[in-house]
């Protein structure tokens, strides 16, 4: 009902007619606009505009003609086109791309009228707003540009004069100079720190050979004798052994012997054992904890990171008393994230604080993350899914259908233009309570936009709908294959939830594809090893095809990693050796070995995969089991054989 009733309303058919298509359609001209914008032949698009004029997705020709032309457009051109698509995205990208050209060109009048309108800023055009406060004579927007000088990516260059006028006068000092630059070697962001090497004094002026020498190649640079009784060397010997430490930190350490530490202050000692301590950590290293120890009798302040993985070091040590202080050497903000409560619950209670543990469990348990349904188990509660809070009515649904940001938004699904579709999208619900969001959910499953079903029903707060969070589409497909190859169907729905939110022909910037996005190289291998006739890469995205294949290579996956889903899910997204390679010298807790993680997107990964899991094993109505359970124990590393099973894929080129 709801598709005809979009059919109907929408202003041109697009791609959406049921009726034969002409050779030239109007879909085929919007994606010909598209190719054409994207190679700068504007005459081209020009022509294609007007074609569409008219179209629902007409607009978006109109933008592209107008973006790289901001600088040469009249004002009144500009807040014409605003004006025609008030409250749209395109108005706003349009808005923030008008607000950095006139603030490159100081046109602070305009400017300021305009910046009110736009809706969300980003890092250029609040730059910008600062500078157009502070050409009014406004000294606070000198304080507050500080959050961007301290933030480990480019400068602005809406901020450049700002942070200028600070070195000036007094107010950034040299300290603040190296700060930033060490902040920026961090984040690897080497020539931004060279360009702000260029506010330090001459007496402690970079060498721009030694700083990308010990980039390219750490070990080779400490390995040659410097002059440390300069700053500058120091800082870019500091820079080298954080740069070999993120490879080896065991290395890195063994050259930062007494001898060398000696000729660096204590401040300077306690940068780099924090910065050994950190990467010593990420790499499950037993001496991390007492380097972080080092750091800290150096009164150095740990960021953020740095404390979380020093709680996650003695988690993997099973030092819970560590664990209860990690947790207290955090900010409130920190401390507050329910894994930090989790394991600070986990702390109290090994450390005889049932009570502690009970009431920091409680804080969480009401949610329906990962640590949410631990802290709930924790507490002795049954797992149960929410009763669905609301329905929303046919007209709710309806309304959703003639928004002309979902009309846009649809149109442009069902062109591929998935970027653009979310984008859409997310503009659309922004501001929309639980029943709205429920009722966009529902126009996105009706219109098989499951990606965005599950994503907008996940928004919701009070009024909940978990059989649209976990919606099962390709069940048919994905349970007969599960079953083939003796996978739980629950496990497998939980991992392509994570995967493509079960969008068939999805295809990642990596080259994954499908809704258990497989790579070509495993998508072939595994292929062969099934003997499937007719394959190739293009049927990877039949929902049928990408099933058999994905599952056996995760019953594969499987069965060399001890049968344990935990480990299974690791190697899925990051590769069975580095899955392996993650586990410890001793039994480890399915849960520690999942927040212990290196890779900030696996870990992520491995922790929704198993709460999906039991949400689709409930809803299945499959017996149920805790999720503490189904984590279970990782054997230590060497008890299954590893080099027998490395020994194996190498020979048989596998993925």
């Amino acid at each position: 009902m709801l598709r005809g009733l979009l059919l109907a309303l929408a202003l041109v058919p697009l791609a959406l007619q049921a009726r034969p298509l002409p050779p030239q359609t109007e879909g085929e001209i919007f994606l010909a606009a598209r190719a054409a914008a994207r190679a700068g032949d504007y005459d081209k698009v020009a022509r294609y505009d007007e074609q569409l004029q008219g179209n629902l997705l007409e607009p978006y020709l109109e933008s592209w003609l107008l973006r790289p032309r901001l600088e040469d457009t009249p004002a009144e051109d500009v807040r014409a086109f605003l004006a025609r698509q008030q409250g749209s995205v395109l108005a706003e990208q349009v808005r923030r791309d008008w607000l950095k050209v006139l603030g490159k060109t100081q046109q602070w009048e305009l400017f300021r009228a305009e910046h009110p309108l736009l809706v969300n800023d980003d890092n250029d055009t609040a730059c910008y707003a600062l500078q157009a406060r502070w050409a009014q004579n406004d000294a606070s927007a000198l304080d507050e540009v500080r959050a961007q000088w301290f933030a480990p990516r480019e400068l602005p260059d809406g901020c450049v004069p700002l942070a200028e006028a600070l070195i000036s006068r007094g107010q950034f000092t040299d300290r603040q100079v190296w700060q930033r630059i060490r902040l920026l070697l961090q984040a690897g962001a080497v020539s931004a720190a060279w360009r702000t090497a260029g506010y330090l004094p001459a007496s402690e002026a970079l060498d721009r050979g030694h700083l990308f020498a010990a980039a390219a190649g750490p070990k080779r640079f400490l390995d040659e004798k410097k002059n440390l009784s300069q700053r500058a060397v120091r800082e870019v010997t500091m820079f080298a052994l954080q740069r070999l430490a993120r490879s080896n930190a065991a290395e890195a350490a063994s050259i930062w012997t007494s001898k060398l530490r000696a000729k660096f202050s204590t401040e300077e000692q306690g940068y780099v054992w924090g910065q050994l301590a950190l990467q010593a950590a990420r790499q499950n290293l037993p001496e991390a904890l007492k380097w972080y120890g080092q750091a800290e009798a150096a009164r150095v302040q740990l960021s953020e990171e740095q404390l979380a993985w020093r709680l996650r070091a003695a988690l993997r040590q099973g030092n819970w008393r560590e664990v209860r202080t990690s947790a207290q050497m955090m900010s409130p903000q920190q401390r507050g994230e329910p894994a930090w409560i989790y394991w600070e619950g986990r702390a109290a209670q090994a450390l005889g604080n049932g009570a502690e543990a009970r009431t920091l469990f409680a804080r969480i348990a009401d949610g329906h993350d990962f640590y949410a349904q631990l802290a709930a188990e924790e507490l002795g509660r049954t797992f149960a899914i929410p009763p669905k809070g609301y329905t929303p009515t046919a007209e709710e649904v309806a309304a959703i259908a003639v928004a002309p940001g979902f009309q846009r938004s649809l149109a442009l699904y069902q062109l591929g233009q998935r970027l653009d579709a979310t984008r859409e999208w997310i503009w659309s619900i922004r501001g929309m309570d639980d029943k709205q969001l429920l009722a966009a959910a529902e126009f996105a499953r009706q219109n098989e936009m499951f990606d965005r079903a599950i994503n907008t029903a996940d928004r919701t707060q009070v009024l909940h709908d978990f059989s649209v969070r976990y919606l099962a589409p390709y069940r048919e497909a994905l349970g007969e294959n599960a079953r083939a190859q003796q996978l739980e169907e629950a496990w497998v729905l939980g991992l392509v939830r994570q995967e493509s939110r079960f969008i068939s022909e999805v295809k990642s910037s990596a080259g994954a594809a499908g809704l258990m996005q497989l790579m070509p190289a495993t998508a072939k291998w595994v292929a062969r090893r099934m003997g499937m006739q007719d394959y190739s890469w293009a049927r990877v995205t039949d929902a049928g095809v990408n099933a058999a294949l994905g599952t056996y290579y995760l019953r594969h996956v499987l069965d060399d990693l001890d049968g344990n889903p935990v480990l299974a899910a690791a190697a899925y997204n990051a590769g069975p050796g580095r899955a392996r390679k993650w586990r410890a010298a001793r039994p480890l807790e399915g849960a520690i070995y999942a927040e212990t993680i290196p890779f900030n997107e696996t870990r992520d990964y491995v922790k929704k995969v198993m709460n999906n899991t039991m949400y689709y094993a409930a809803m299945l109505g499959r017996p149920m089991r805790s999720l503490k359970a189904r984590l279970g124990i990782i054997a230590p590393r060497g008890s299954s054989n590893d080099s027998l099973i490395a020994q194996r894929e190498a020979e048989q080129g596998e993925p």
